[in-house]
């Protein structure tokens, strides 16, 4: 295990500001249709692939 790339760096911070929760106003907007993001990804149950 090296140092990240600024490439691989700047792609894996792409995908930790993405894997977060619907805001709560876009639920209150939808009347609630929209709960949960669909895109939603655990750290441990699915890697992302990530290249260099």
């Amino acid at each position: 295990m090296g140092k990240k790339s600024p490439k691989k760096k700047g792609r894996l911070a792409k995908a930790m500001k993405a894997n977060r929760r619907v805001p709560v106003f876009v639920m209150a907007k939808t009347n609630r249709r929209v709960k949960f993001n669909m895109r939603n990804r655990h750290w441990r149950r699915s890697r992302l692939q990530v290249k260099e």
